[in-house]
This record gives structure tokens, C-alpha cells and sequence, in this order.
């Protein structure tokens, strides 16, 4: 999996691809994924602050051999402004797909986040074979939300008060695309 490399496009001047995460990346993972707005819409596996220890041990995950694991940074001009991923379910949920994402403050509201997730699912309908790819976002991450449904997926559940985060309850939701539905941008459907 260390040969990948997605190009995406140019999205408001910027170029973007997706890539996979090397040691080089720590400086920008240090500046953009030390951010509480960025470390709020996420699972607490992503902490705040971030510190090298943890940019060292999410580097050696991304870098991992997990066959159900695939993380890719998000390039922008060589540097890491963002992570997508993937988790190939198994057992009785092995035709499922969990994507997660996150993105640098300063590269929100552009779009950016809505053409990786069509890209990157592009990627996992061609090299998977699988039904369902899905997210959980929390349903106060309204901008999370609208990528997705930029993306085509669809809102399925609004679980009450099912996690939480910084001592406070919140609603998630699940968003999915079914192999059937998924209008592939790259690639034949």
C-alpha cells in the first residue's frame, strides 16, 4: 500500500492529492493536528494537545501492516494538511467500509474535504469489494455532514446522546453510500 498515490485535483488554486504518511510529515502534523477545533469533531484517540508522541505513534500506525487499515495524508504542495482512512470491517460487517477524516483549520470552507471523500471512495469501490462505505460524524459537525452529502452519501440514523466528548453527551450520526448508489467519479461503475 506504500506505492498509493490518488491525485484529486486542483481546488481553488490548490493542488491536492493523497499520498501516504512519512516521518518527513511531522512538522506539518504537529501545526495543523494540534488544534482543538480540529481534535472537538473527533474520537478521543486523536488528542489535544498533539503532541510529537503522538504524531510518532499515529505515523507508525499509518505506516503499519494492518491489511484492514489504509491512512493517507492529504497533500497540498508536499506538505500534509489533513489524514483520510479506512477500516476494512470484518466478521458479519466484512462488506463495510469506515472512512474518517480530518482537515487543517485553515483549508476549511473551500470544498477541499468534499473532493477527497469523492476521490478516496472512488479508490475503495475499486479496490475493495465491497457493499457499503460509511462515516460517523457527530451531528453538531455540520460541515463534516454537508461534504458528505456533497460526496453522496446519504444520512441513515441520528443516534441521541450516544458519545462523548469533553465531558459533554452528543448526537452522531451515520452517513453511507451503497456500491449501487455510488456514482463513481474515477472509474467505471
Amino acid at each position: 500500500m506504500g506505492s498509493i498515490k490518488i491525485l484529486i485535483d486542483t481546488i481553488q488554486g490548490l493542488p491536492l492529492s493523497l499520498r501516504p504518511w512519512n516521518n518527513s510529515d511531522i512538522p506539518s502534523l504537529l501545526r495543523y493536528a494540534n488544534n482543538k477545533a480540529v481534535a472537538d469533531n473527533l474520537r478521543d484517540g486523536f488528542s489535544h494537545p498533539y503532541t510529537i508522541e503522538d504524531a510518532r505513534r499515529f505515523l507508525e500506525m499509518a505506516a503499519g501492516t494492518d491489511p484492514h487499515l489504509l491512512i493517507l495524508a492529504i497533500d497540498c504542495r508536499g506538505e500534509a494538511i489533513g489524514s483520510v482512512g479506512a477500516t476494512l470491517k470484518q466478521d458479519v460487517y466484512r462488506k463495510n467500509i469506515e472512512i474518517g477524516y480530518w482537515l487543517a483549520e485553515p483549508f476549511w470552507g473551500k470544498g477541499i474535504m468534499t473532493a477527497v471523500i469523492k476521490r478516496f471512495t472512488s479508490h475503495l469501490w475499486l479496490s475493495y469489494d465491497v457493499r457499503r462505505i460509511y462515516a460517523e460524524p457527530f451531528a453538531n459537525n455540520s460541515a463534516s455532514r454537508k461534504a458528505l452529502e456533497k460526496a453522496g452519501f446519504n444520512c441513515e440514523a441520528i443516534f441521541s446522546q450516544n458519545v462523548i466528548k469533553n465531558g459533554v453527551y452528543l448526537d452522531s450520526c451515520i452517513y453511507s453510500v451503497l456500491r449501487e448508489d455510488a456514482s463513481y467519479e474515477y472509474g467505471k461503475k
